[in-house]
């Protein structure tokens, strides 16, 4: 049985049917059960949890041998946040997993992730590494980079509905985007190849883009020119500050959205896909679909 925690979010949702396809037996844990209907009735155990009650952990762990821990908080309010969710949270989840005998623990962080870092949410998330590591448990810890497929709808859909965008900074930054689904890949590799057992594995993609090569692309994609409108980095840093008491989650989210606009965030996967023989994902790829399945909605 694997156990995976965050599986209303799209990276658990896809592990949770490449894992079905594979015949294994699921079980997910969620704070809204009925949202995950859909997978119920394909056959996987859905049951009640959140990652600030232990007690729920405990249960949810019974008779697991495998854990996906994807949930986050980063653009949580009030009591579910990074603190309490991606630290405290996670720690509770291994802590249970190891009382309950599970067998091995893949986690999610971020690419990045370090004692020292810029954003919060990667030091959070190294803080949780060091916890599984020192925990016992025989681990994977997965840190992917920039999801493209949310980054691709971001810029995208105004451009297919407005055609104009919005970039937040300069947009000439590189940045190394992975799709969603390599990274679900590297997590089912994780569960059955040894060689990914106690070690950390940066997953990218193959290419590293600025958020203006982005637009571009989208716009080359689905025949849409647009235009660009830019949120200049001094107004952000303001907005962050300022949004820090009221909207705590609108803070992180543009903190990070400068830590992409100014730091070296490209990234070479050329070997790591070699090692684990994964064929990375382009972002036209991604972009060709999207941009395919808003314009059908719009048709019909």
């Amino acid at each position: 049985m694997i156990l995976i925690v965050g599986a209303s979010g799209h990276l658990g949702s896809i592990v949770a049917q490449s894992l079905l396809a594979q015949g294994k037996p699921v079980r997910v844990m969620t704070r809204t059960p009925l949202n995950l209907a859909h997978l119920k009735q394909q056959g996987v155990e859905v049951v009640s949890g959140d990652l600030r009650d232990p007690a729920s952990l405990l249960s949810a762990c019974q008779g697991v041998e495998q854990v996906l821990a994807a949930a986050h908080a980063l653009t949580g309010k009030g009591d579910n946040n990074p603190q309490t969710v991606d630290d405290a949270g996670n720690c509770q989840l291994i802590d249970a997993a190891k009382v309950a005998g599970v067998k091995h623990f893949v986690f999610i962080s971020v690419m990045g992730a370090s004692p020292n870092a810029p954003v919060e949410f990667s030091r959070i998330k190294y803080r949780t590494e060091e916890y599984l590591r020192a925990s016992g448990l025989s681990f994977t810890i997965i840190r992917p980079s920039a999801f493209m497929d949310l980054w691709a709808q971001l810029i995208g859909q105004p451009i297919l509905k407005q055609r104009k965008t919005t970039i937040f900074g300069r947009g000439n930054n590189p940045v190394n985007f992975v799709a969603v689904e390599d990274v679900a890949r590297f997590v089912c590799t994780a569960f059955e190849d040894p060689r990914a057992h106690n070690r950390v594995i940066e997953v990218g993609g193959p290419e590293n883009l600025t958020l203006n090569q982005v637009a571009e692309i989208f716009a080359g994609v689905s025949g849409r020119q647009a235009k660009k409108r830019h949120v200049p980095l001094p107004m952000m840093r303001a907005m962050s500050i300022l949004m820090r008491p009221v909207n705590p989650a609108l803070s992180r989210l543009i903190r990070l959205s400068i830590y992409m606009d100014t730091a070296n965030l490209c990234y070479d996967m050329t070997e790591t896909a070699r090692t684990f023989e994964i064929q990375l994902t382009l972002l036209e790829g991604v972009i060709g679909r999207i941009a395919k399945e808003q314009m059908s909605s719009e048709k019909r």
